[in-house]
């Protein structure tokens, strides 16, 4: 969402008709009574299901176009601007609220994607694993961003990536594959290899684990 959204999203609208407080909406694709765009990805909307105007509606549009439907009273964000919005159930844009605290945790998670982004270029110069593994670890990130990264993996060659990559849950199985195969890749630059036992990075020649004891190949 636009950054102008974090703005309006405090704001607060009371409904006329009932006198509640509006919700925070994500504004649907286009305007169902013209086809236009409603020109803001927000909008404020009342879904109190006793609001007078919600409750008269189903009758109201009964009557004069023989529809099962209602009306939901709206408004445009920064402004007072307003018009209603005819609904087909009372769960329409029930969905569509937004939470202030996810909003923002997307934004943070957005901007530190950013960041890591931006440090990839000097990552390999400055010895730095910490934004690769930040997009690595981020299912959400670009994932043209966390190929990117998963290059500058093996050329940091650093063991300390193994471990956090190893616990975790990747959704693109066709990526964690790529990643297993950086970290083989690494492993045999430093002449290591995980014991096949308790996972633990040992020596490429040794025959027995020095943290389980296990025997290994």
């Amino acid at each position: 969402m636009h950054p102008q959204v974090e703005k309006f999203i405090q704001e607060e609208h009371t409904c006329p008709h009932c006198s509640e407080r509006m919700s925070c909406c994500e504004s649907p694709p286009v305007h169902v009574g013209d086809g236009l765009g409603w020109g803001s990805e927000i909008l404020f909307i009342c879904l109190n299901d006793m609001c007078p105007l919600f409750l008269n509606g189903w009758a109201q549009i009964e009557n004069q176009y023989g529809h099962h439907a209602s009306y939901r009273y709206m408004e445009l964000p920064g402004s007072r601007e307003s018009n209603v919005m005819m609904v087909g159930n009372a769960d329409a844009f029930k969905a569509a609220v937004i939470n202030p605290q996810e909003l923002q945790s997307q934004n943070t998670r957005y901007q530190k994607e950013k960041d890591a982004v931006k440090a990839l270029d000097t990552c390999v110069a400055d010895n730095n694993l910490e934004p690769v593994m930040t997009l690595l670890l981020d299912e959400a990130a670009d994932r043209v961003n966390r190929s990117r990264a998963l290059e500058f993996m093996v050329q940091l060659n650093d063991l300390e990536c193994i471990d956090p990559i190893r616990n975790h849950a990747f959704r693109d199985i066709a990526f964690e594959n790529e990643c297993n195969l950086a970290i083989r890749s690494i492993l045999k630059a430093n002449y290591r290899k995980e014991c096949p036992s308790c996972f633990e990075i040992i020596k490429a020649q040794a025959v027995k684990c020095m943290h389980c004891g296990e025997t290994v190949k």
